[in-house]
């Protein structure tokens, strides 16, 4: 593992518990249940966000085949 760095933040107090009682129940710091749910909340946003270049495919094969597309919808 890279080395850690600090920083500070708030969290809601439920959500914070919520983590220590994980930590707790798997015998783990609650350093490392935080970074496992951080990394895992980075992975979703990804997965969730469209790549910048299929969006241009996209774009440009709406403006090259509409006169194709517009037909193929009736």
């Amino acid at each position: 593992m890279s080395a850690l760095r600090k920083f500070s933040s708030q969290a809601d107090p439920a959500v914070l518990e919520g983590l220590q009682q994980i930590a707790a129940q798997e015998g783990r710091q609650f350093q490392a249940v935080l970074g496992d749910a951080l990394r895992e909340y980075l992975a979703h946003k990804r997965q969730q966000a469209p790549r910048h270049n299929v969006l241009e495919a996209f774009q440009e094969s709406l403006k090259e085949r509409d006169e194709l597309y517009r037909s193929l919808a009736k």
